[in-house]
């Protein structure tokens, strides 16, 4: 394994848990702004309909995925600027 890929790892865990709270707070803040509440419904939540549950549940996954790739993607182009290969 290439010294740049074992080099990428620990900043990988590291912009994968800065990516969630990145989408933490993206999906909280685009829940206001939707349906202007503080919090989104969770699944338990006896008062709310099914369809208010699973859009916020629709999503915060759509939310936290397209951080999470969008993160990775910077992190794999940044080490490829550094260092000239791009990390397995």
């Amino acid at each position: 394994m290439k010294v740049s890929a074992l080099a990428y790892r620990p900043a990988s865990l590291a912009f994968g848990a800065a990516s969630g709270l990145l989408a933490g707070a993206a999906f909280k803040k685009t829940w206001q702004l939707l349906r202007h509440e503080d919090e989104a419904p969770k699944a338990t939540d006896e008062e709310r309909r099914w369809n208010e549950v699973l859009l916020a549940a629709a999503l915060q996954g759509a939310l936290f995925a397209l951080v999470k790739a969008a993160v990775a993607r910077g992190g794999a182009t940044a080490l490829r600027r550094l260092t000239g290969t791009w990390p397995a």
